[in-house]
This record gives structure tokens, sequence and C-alpha cells, in this order.
């Protein structure tokens, strides 16, 4: 079963204070799922979906969708990428077609109209080809009222997650609830003003954040690892 969760509420934002500013607590995506999914029971009860950011996000969403009952589905937003850096972004693209830049990163980055653009068309690009691989390329339903739960394996930046926000708010969602296994506390806090509540295990105000971190096993996930995950658990 292992150790009871000590869970604090601060505002919006819930953690697990034994979790509070630790590395390597969860030993792999699973792993991370089964506990978050625990916490969730206590914290939301029930909610109508639990929409998972790919690739990370999936294996940590499918265990809490279970563990609530909700529907359980896709939400691929991309990020926007800087050029030199692929691992580090500038904001955001929802299913939609909504863009959210950071205007002010990219005035400090010095990128280009011609580099804004270029990110732009190539992650809207990338969403539909993983919406028909991943999808099937099935439109997103209307959330009129509904509740749900955004989830990753992570928030770093939190552009991925402000793009997933707002998608969901736009397509009419009642309530709309965050939970990851770990943070940095400045983007939780951030984005805390969006959402009704965030649930992150394991908060950390590391000056240099990774969400991998978090974890004793990473390795970054690709879409045959997720149409797998996606089979095994009879969802593609």
């Amino acid at each position: 079963m292992g150790s009871p969760l000590k869970l604090k509420f601060n505002g919006k934002i819930v953690y697990d204070l034994d979790l509070y500013n630790r590395h390597g607590v969860f030993n792999d995506r699973f792993d991370a799922g089964i506990k978050l999914s625990n916490a969730c029971k206590e914290v939301f009860g029930h909610v109508d979906y639990v929409f998972a950011i790919p690739m990370g996000g999936v294996p940590i969403g499918i265990e809490i969708a279970k563990a609530l009952k909700a529907e359980f589905d896709l939400l691929i937003c991309r990020k926007l990428l800087i050029p030199w850096n692929r691992e580090a972004g500038f904001g955001a693209v929802d299913p939609d077609g909504n863009v959210y830049v950071d205007l002010e990163f990219v005035r400090e980055l010095e990128l280009s109209e011609f580099d804004v653009d270029s990110a732009i068309k190539e992650q809207l690009n990338e969403i539909e080809k993983r919406n028909i691989r991943l999808r099937g390329g099935r439109p997103y339903p209307h959330l009129d009222g509904k509740s749900v739960i955004i989830v990753d394996d992570g928030i770093a930046a939190g552009y991925t997650m402000n793009a997933a926000i707002k998608f969901c708010r736009k397509r009419g969602a009642g309530k709309i609830f965050i939970a990851v296994p770990t943070g940095s506390m400045r983007s939780v806090k951030l984005l805390s003003q969006y959402v009704d509540l965030i649930l992150c295990l394991n908060l950390r105000d590391d000056i240099w954040f990774a969400v991998a971190d978090a974890y004793k096993f990473w390795r970054d996930l690709n879409e045959n690892d997720i149409m797998e995950i996606l089979k095994k658990m009879h969802l593609h």
C-alpha cells in the first residue's frame, strides 16, 4: 500500500508534505500514476473526464481515470520549441489551433518573426499527425459544464499545461483541475490562478527545475510506447 499521504492544502494548491522539495520520490511514471490516483480519490472524488498530455502524461492519466472511473482521452498540446534548444520552449499550441506565446521571453531570446511562425507551424502539424495516429482523428468533445482533470508527468515552465487549461475552458468545462506528480513551485502558483485546484504531490522550488529529477528511472516516451500502453488498456 505504501506510506499514507500527508496532503497539505495551500489555497488552490495541494501537495504531499513528505515529498516536498525531494528528488527521486517515484520509481517511474507508473508508480507516480498509482500514488497520484490515490491522492486524486481523496482530493477530487468524481470527475467526468481525465485528459492526459502526451507523451509522459499518458501512463499517469490512465491510472487516475481508472481510479475515478472517469472518461479518458489524450489532450494533444505542444510546446513551441526554441530553435537552438529543443528541450526548452517559449509558448504552446492546442488542438483547436490556439497559440499562446510568452512575448517577453521571445524578446529576451531575440527570436525573429520567422522563428516564431516556423515553430507554430511545426507544432500545429505535429498535433494533426498525432491526433490521427493516437486518437484516430476523432474530434474533441464539447465539455459544457463537465469537470475535468488535466494530467502530465510534471510541470516545468507550464506552457503546455497553460494551453491545455485554456483549451478546456474554451470548450465550456465547468470545473478544471490539474493533477501532476511533480512541479515547479513558480509555475504551479502561476497556473493555480486559472483552475479550481492543482494537486502536485512533489512540489519543488528548485532553482534549476527538471521534471526527471522526481523519478528514479526516467526515459522519454515515444509514439510506439503510447500506442502500446493504449492497446494494453483497450483504449486504441
